[in-house]
């Protein structure tokens, strides 16, 4: 009984994972300055632009002119970002079709197992490879944020809405993952079996 609804919540939680690391790998809030000069403006930094948001003006964004002109956490983050994003999308497949629920290939079990181990192995690289640029990114803040060589006059880098976003995304691709993979090991027993056995002790009881 525990075991469909266990893969059942284990595909969803990493798809929900999934969609997560797409949205912050796009985000441009991974970073956040406010200027004390100009309390109304505040400045964003993502992956793939910088944003200025402004309460009367709304937002406007430029996008990087060039990719090695990043600095060394951002460029790796796209690179890892867009792997966890693949890696889960193929996760989502393997997975999807080994689940018990899926009549396609229901007598070949062994095989419909497999699909579901590789599938829950790509959902723990995908949520390993989300939560390692955000982590690292996060630790680069807090470093320049406590930097004593720059001047307490320069604005400091704060922590953005996507890097939270990011780490409750690694979180639920590696939980569902684990909830998947923890289902090969339970072993299903089917009605038609419970049956037969019943069915064998009270003929075992007539002839006695």
């Amino acid at each position: 009984v525990y075991r469909p609804m266990m893969q059942l919540s284990g595909i969803l939680l990493s798809l929900l994972g999934w969609v997560l690391s797409c949205l912050t790998t796009y985000l441009p809030q991974w970073k956040n300055l406010n200027l004390e000069l100009n309390e109304l403006e505040i400045w964003t930094m993502g992956l793939w632009q910088a944003c200025v948001v402004q309460e009367e003006g709304g937002t406007q964004c430029k996008d990087f002119d060039s990719f090695l002109a990043l600095p060394p956490e951002l460029r790796i983050s796209r690179i890892l970002m867009f792997f966890s994003n693949g890696s889960g999308l193929l996760g989502l497949l393997f997975s999807g079709f080994g689940l018990d629920c899926l009549k396609i290939g229901e007598r070949q079990q062994e095989q419909k197992k497999r699909l579901l181990l590789f599938g829950g192995m790509l959902f723990w690289i995908s949520g390993i490879t989300a939560i390692v640029p955000v982590s690292w990114v996060a630790h680069s803040t807090v470093q320049e944020f406590w930097d004593e060589n720059i001047p307490e006059i320069v604005p400091r880098w704060d922590f953005g809405e996507a890097l939270f976003v990011g780490w409750f995304a690694g979180f639920c691709l590696i939980l569902g993952g684990s909830l998947l993979n923890c289902t090969i090991c339970s072993t299903e027993i089917h009605p038609s079996s419970i049956h037969y056995t019943v069915a064998k002790q009270q003929d075992q009881c007539q002839r006695l």
